[in-house]
C-alpha cells in the first residue's frame, strides 16, 4: 500500500490545474501531466475548483484588490473555492488553510507569497459570513458562470436557465451502455450488483450508477460488456436508426466521429451495416480503433475533414448520417467544468458557422429517402434548433421529423427527463431528425 499523499500535494496539483485553465488550456492535458499518485485527488479537487471558480475569484478580489503573481494566486483562489461553503465542504476548514499555507511554503513560485496566503485565508475564516454576504449580488459568483453565458441561457432558456445552472455545478453521474449483442441489461445489472455496485436503468440500453467507480473495477469491461456513455449521448444511434431494417446492409456515415461511443452504438445495434466512421485526427481515430476491438466490432475508421467529402468519399451515398458536430460543448459542463471558463460568447457564432459547412458538405452525400441525424451537446440555440431552421430553410428536399429538440441537463433533484426516456441524470444535448425527400438524386462533391 502506497502512503497516502499529503493535501498539500493535492493542493499544489490543483492550483497547477487551475492555473493552466486560466492560460486557455484544457483541464484533461493539465490532468495528465500530474504524477499518477496524485492525479485521482487532484483532479476531484480541480473539479470542485472549477465548479465554484466564479465565487473563489470574487473571494479573492474581496480579500486583495490586486492579484498576486499567477501560481499564489491560483493556489489561494483554490483554498477558497474549497472553503467557502460551511456545509459540504470537502475538509475542515483549518485544515484546509493550514495545508495551503504548506503547499505554497514549498513551491518555488509561491514560497514568497506564503506570508500574504496565509494572512489572506486566516482573515476569510474570521469573516466568512461577510464576505460571502458580499459577493452574492455577483453574478459571476452566484452562478459559477461567465456572464455573458448566464445571460445567453437566461434570454434563451427564460423557464429553465436557473436549474441548468444549478444542474451544471453539480458532478455527472457514471452512466453505462450496455453492449446489447453480448448481455441484455439485467444481467449486466445484476452482475454488477454481486460486485456491490448498484444501478439504476435508463433509456433503452443505460445503466446509471449509484456512484463512480474506476472502470476496471467494473465487471465486464474488458469483455465488452459495455462502454461509459451519458444516457443523453446514447439517444443518438437510436434515433438515426428508428425505422431502419436492423437486418439490411445500411451504409451509415458517422461524421466526426471520436472517440467512438456513439460509432460502437450503431455497429452494436445494426450488426449488418457498413459503418464508416471519420475524425479529422488521426489520434482519435486510434481511439475509435480501440473501442471497436475491445467491444469485437468492426466500422471503417478514416482519418479525414467531414467537410472536404472530395478528399475521402467514393461517390456510394449512405442511408443514414450522424452529424455529431464541434460545438461549444455546453450541454456538458458537469463532466467538464472547465469548458464555462475557456469559453468566449464570440465562440457560439464560430461554432456555428463550422457547423453550417459540415450540414452543407454531407447533405449531397445522402440517398434520396435517407436519414440525417444532427446533434450538439450544446444548449444554445445558435447551435441547435437556429441552425437547423436555416438548414432547412435553404435545403427544399430536407424535411424534419419527430426528435428530441433540445433537452436540457438534469440531475436527480430535477427529475423531468428525456422524452421518451426515463427521468435520470444526463448532459444536456440538441437533436433534429432530417430525411431527404425521396426524390432528391445526391450531387457528387467538388473536386
Amino acid at each position: 500500500m502506497h502512503p497516502p499523499v499529503p493535501l498539500w500535494r493535492q493542493l499544489q496539483a490543483a492550483a497547477s490545474v487551475l492555473a493552466a485553465v486560466r492560460r486557455g488550456e484544457s483541464a484533461t492535458p493539465a490532468i495528465a501531466r500530474l504524477h499518477a499518485d496524485v492525479r485521482p485527488g487532484a483532479q476531484a479537487l480541480a473539479y470542485h475548483v472549477l465548479r465554484f471558480l466564479g465565487r473563489a475569484q470574487a473571494l479573492r478580489r474581496q480579500l486583495a484588490n490586486k492579484a498576486p503573481p499567477p501560481a499564489a494566486d491560483a493556489l489561494l483562489t483554490t483554498a477558497l473555492a474549497l472553503a467557502w461553503q460551511e456545509e459540504g465542504a470537502p475538509y475542515e476548514p483549518f485544515t484546509l488553510v493550514d495545508q495551503a499555507v504548506e503547499a505554497a511554503k514549498r513551491g518555488k513560485d509561491t514560497r514568497a507569497q506564503q506570508g500574504f496566503i496565509n494572512a489572506c485565508l486566516r482573515r476569510f475564516l474570521r469573516e466568512r459570513d461577510a464576505l460571502v454576504a458580499a459577493t452574492e449580488d455577483d453574478s459571476v459568483a452566484r452562478w459559477n458562470h461567465p456572464r455573458w453565458w448566464i445571460a445567453q441561457l437566461e434570454r434563451e432558456h427564460p423557464q429553465d436557465w436557473e436549474q441548468v445552472l444549478e444542474v451544471n455545478n453539480t458532478p455527472a453521474p457514471m452512466t453505462l451502455r450496455v453492449n446489447t449483442h453480448r448481455i441484455s441489461r439485467e444481467p449486466l445489472r445484476q452482475l454488477l450488483a454481486a460486485q456491490h455496485i448498484a444501478s439504476e436503468p435508463v433509456g433503452l440500453h443505460g445503466l446509471v450508477l449509484d456512484r463512480p467507480h474506476a472502470v476496471d473495477a467494473i465487471p465486464g469491461f474488458a469483455d465488452g460488456l459495455w462502454s461509459v456513455q451519458d444516457a443523453g449521448a446514447q439517444v443518438a444511434a437510436q434515433l438515426l436508426l428508428e425505422g431502419l431494417p436492423h437486418d439490411a446492409p445500411l451504409r451509415i456515415l458517422d461524421a466526426c466521429a471520436a472517440p467512438g461511443g456513439k460509432t460502437a452504438h450503431l455497429c452494436e445495434l445494426a450488426r449488418h451495416a457498413q459503418v464508416v466512421a471519420l475524425d479529422v485526427d488521426p489520434v482519435r481515430c486510434e481511439r475509435i480503433h480501440q473501442n471497436l476491438r475491445r467491444l469485437d466490432l468492426t466500422a471503417e475508421v478514416r482519418t479525414a475533414d467531414a467537410g472536404e467529402p472530395a478528399a475521402w468519399w467514393d461517390g456510394k451515398p449512405f442511408d443514414a448520417i450522424l452529424l455529431d458536430a464541434p460545438c461549444t460543448a455546453s450541454g456538458v459542463v458537469r463532466r467538464h467544468p472547465d469548458v464555462r471558463w475557456l469559453r468566449r460568447e464570440s465562440d457560439v457564432a464560430q461554432l456555428a458557422a463550422q457547423q453550417k459547412r459540415l450540414l452543407t458538405a454531407l447533405w449531397p452525400l445522402l440517398k434520396p429517402g435517407g436519414t440525417l441525424v444532427y446533434c450538439t451537446c450544446s444548449v444554445f440555440r445558435a447551435e441547435g434548433e437556429q441552425q437547423i431552421a436555416a438548414f432547412l430553410a435553404h435545403n427544399s428536399s430536407a424535411l424534419l421529423r419527430p426528435g428530441p429538440g433540445h433537452f436540457l441537463p438534469r440531475d436527480g433533484a430535477h427529475p423531468e427527463g428525456l422524452r421518451d426516456n426515463e427521468p435520470r441524470d444526463h448532459d444536456g444535448f440538441y437533436y433534429a431528425v432530417v430525411q431527404k425527400s425521396a426524390q432528391h438524386a445526391p450531387a457528387p462533391p467538388e473536386a
